[in-house]
């Protein structure tokens, strides 16, 4: 195996686990070098992270008290890095500093901004990120750093694909995300109560966008603003996902994106009072059918299904009614997974 090309390495390490590649680690320095390329790809240890640091910012934070001490590193770790989870790395820099140090609360809050905020400054200016995950429910203890705006942003973020946020953010995020990214293609969206300013700007300028994930969260009371932003979207989308239980999120829009092949569902029956405007519009690729809590009406479900059942791969319920049954096996001759019991 050692003898095979770089090439033919890189592409049976993609498939190894973690484990497995830690153990490669140690073989040689191309094994080391291939191995450490995938598994830096989200960041993977916070010592060999602050070693990358520059010396202006490892001054910075001795300035401010903090002492984290580190080797010079064997790679630049930092260039390999093309996901990055906002919470993961605020959770891993206050635990740290709590290890390192006895700290107060203030304190500590205070270190991780200082902390967080040059970590960022190294991101930004050397990394070019493809995923980029904002949406931890403990948001509100996330130091309000603009990483956005820092020097290198516009670079660093100019080919990010998949983005994962709430509503929440401060504006400025999503203004200077509109301006930079206009190719994202996964878009995974959590509505919260408060709805910053600039989110339909950043919706509105994708071109490609493929899945798309919305949650209306309970404390959310309407996505009135958002719903016509969707309906001027190019027709590129192939999964849609709604998550909104008891809450009623318009469905019309749906009847544009035609190109569906997968689409999720997840309310509850009173919500689905859009649904009848979908009946008749045909969706000649929808290969997947999921209703994750209830279903619409019987009869405005079985007009939909004669229309776009042929195509159907996969077709998921809870607590079917059992008149479906025959509607099932009649339309959706090419099932060849239906679970009619459990999501």
């Amino acid at each position: 195996m050692s003898q095979l090309s770089v090439d033919c390495l890189k592409e049976i390490f993609e498939h190894l686990e973690k484990k497995s590649l830690h153990s490669c680690i140690l073989v040689n320095r191309l094994w080391c070098r291939i191995s450490i390329r995938i598994l830096w790809r989200s960041v993977w240890n916070f010592k060999t992270l602050i070693s990358c640091l520059p010396d202006e910012s490892k001054e910075i934070l001795y300035k401010n008290g903090i002492f984290l001490t580190s080797k010079p590193p064997l790679f630049n770790y930092v260039t390999f890095i093309i996901s990055l989870s906002i919470y993961t790395i605020d959770d891993i820099i206050k635990n740290t500093l709590k290890n390192y140090q006895s700290v107060t609360p203030q304190s500590l809050n205070y270190k991780k901004y200082i902390v967080t905020q040059e970590i960022y400054k190294l991101f930004m200016n050397q990394i070019s990120l493809r995923s980029l995950y904002f949406r931890s429910y403990k948001i509100i203890n996330i130091p309000n750093v603009p990483f956005i705006s820092y020097p290198g942003a516009k670079d660093c973020l100019k080919c990010l694909t998949v983005l994962s946020c709430r509503s929440d953010i401060y504006p400025e995020f999503f203004y200077q995300l509109s301006q930079i990214c206009h190719n994202i293609q996964s878009l995974s969206i959590t509505f919260k109560k408060v709805i910053s300013n600039g989110i339909t700007d950043l919706i509105s300028v994708q071109q490609n966008l493929k899945y798309l994930y919305i949650m209306q969260s309970f404390e959310c009371i309407s996505l009135k603003d958002i719903i016509p932003t969707l309906t001027n979207l190019p027709n590129n989308l192939i999964k849609l996902d709604l998550y909104g239980r008891r809450h009623y999120i318009p469905l019309s829009f749906i009847t544009k994106f035609t190109n569906l092949r997968e689409l999720v569902l997840s309310f509850y029956n009173e919500a689905f009072r859009d649904f009848n405007k979908l009946q008749y519009v045909s969706f000649p690729n929808l290969k997947i059918l999921r209703f994750e809590y209830e279903y619409p009406e019987i009869d405005i479900l079985i007009q939909f299904l004669k229309i776009n059942g042929n195509n159907l791969k996969e077709l998921y319920f809870k607590n079917p009614d059992i008149s479906l049954n025959s509607t099932i096996t009649k339309f959706c001759p090419n099932i060849n997974l239906t679970n009619l019991n459990k999501f």
